[in-house]
């Protein structure tokens, strides 16, 4: 079965070796660099370069459509045979929602609020990038659905960094 995977930027090198995903997302602000693991072609790297923000701010890059298109167009593309790695410099906000993303694009039938809570379980500190989320409902035609699932969650759990965690695309 197909997994999701998230991690923080500490630990990724780690969780590449652990999970041996096919493709990897690097969320990273403007300017930081993630060299691409050895095992990852250079199709099945993406690195969108936004900041963890959700409204904009002088010196710092707002996720637009663009960036969410793209994050879908490469989702979509992945071809399911070896596990997906999110992961972001703390694993907590632009991977979790990322991967709520993906979980909602690659399983239309699920209902949002049942992903959201599948990925609460799984990560107590998850805050999803609230921005991520209501551009990728839009895309994704989920009228809000998106948006209202992540707020009934609410903010995850004080932490640092999250801890590594897989999400199913399908119920399991």
């Amino acid at each position: 079965m197909p997994t999701l995977h998230v991690c923080p930027l500490s630990r990724l090198n780690e969780t590449i070796a652990a999970i041996g995903p096919s493709h990897v997302v690097s969320l990273m602000s403007a300017g930081a660099v993630v060299e691409r693991h050895a095992s990852i072609a250079p199709e099945r790297h993406l690195s969108i370069s936004v900041n963890d923000i959700v409204q904009p701010m002088e010196g710092h890059v707002l996720a637009g459509p663009e960036h969410m298109e793209q994050l879908i167009a490469f989702i979509r593309a992945w071809d399911r045979a070896s596990p997906l790695l999110f992961h972001c410099w703390a694993g907590i906000s632009r991977s979790t929602a990322a991967a709520y993303i993906a979980a909602c694009a690659l399983a239309p039938e699920r209902e949002e609020a049942e992903i959201a809570r599948t990925l609460r379980d799984a990560a107590p500190s998850a805050t999803p990038n609230a921005r991520f989320v209501a551009l990728a409902d839009e895309i994704l035609g989920r009228q809000g659905r998106m948006v209202d699932a992540i707020r009934a969650i609410g903010r995850g759990a004080d932490a640092m960094e999250g801890t590594p965690f897989m999400l199913q695309i399908n119920r399991g």
